[in-house]
């Protein structure tokens, strides 16, 4: 699986973004349309799909998400995740650098506040600036973050503020063995075909709520 594949040279950048950004807006609709049962049934059927996954067996320090805007919900593997022993990390809007991302330890002690997206983050102030309660993105295990759509090729879309894709940019270069970056998403934000960009970090496999897809 790449997620590094040119654009075709028959596109412009224009039709590019313009493709990306009516897609991006279907999906998130679909996502919202789905309702709070069909929610905690997928939810309960991704669970079952990634613990099933060596990546997330082996890891031991795993950086999630809680969810927003419809995004599946991972927090059946939160609690899973500790059970086995792994230390969960949240992603935090960093202050020092623009549209970048720190990873906050995650437990039931960890103070939380909104960030100005409205999504429940690691308070900043106090906690999730201390070192000792960060880890390093280079240092995780693995990282299970959302998407807005996928393709059974690999191809995959966010929701187009590029945090992820700028935080772990050193994952271009194959000699960092990890983390492991997977992508979850709802079955129902499957496309045929997504326009990859040039800066889209390349993912080891994306689960949904009836499947993995690996290149």
């Amino acid at each position: 699986m790449t997620a590094t594949s040119s654009p075709s040279p028959d596109m412009s950048p224009e039709s590019l973004t313009l493709s990306r950004t009516q897609l991006r807006r279907e999906m998130r609709q679909r996502r919202r349309a789905l309702s709070v049962v069909e929610q905690k049934k997928a939810a309960a059927r991704l669970k079952a799909q990634v613990l099933a996954l060596p990546e997330f067996l082996q890891a031991k320090r795993i950086a999630l998400y809680l969810p927003n805007d419809g995004e599946i919900d991972p927090t059946q593997l939160i609690e899973q995740a500790r059970k086995m022993g792994k230390v969960c990390y949240l992603p935090v809007l960093q202050p020092l650098v623009e549209n970048r991302l720190w990873f906050v330890r995650f437990d039931h002690k960890t103070p939380m506040t909104h960030n100005r997206f409205g999504i429940p983050e690691p308070k900043l102030k106090g906690f999730a600036d201390k070192k000792r309660n960060r880890c390093r993105p280079e240092d995780l295990d693995l990282v299970l973050f959302p998407l807005v759509a996928f393709d059974e090729q690999g191809g995959r879309m966010g929701m187009g503020g590029g945090f992820y894709d700028r935080t772990f940019a050193f994952t271009r270069h194959r000699k960092f063995a990890k983390p492991a970056v997977i992508g979850l998403a709802h079955e129902c934000q499957k496309a045929d075909d997504l326009p990859i960009a040039d800066w889209d970090i390349p993912l080891q496999a994306i689960a949904s709520d009836q499947g993995v897809y690996r290149a």
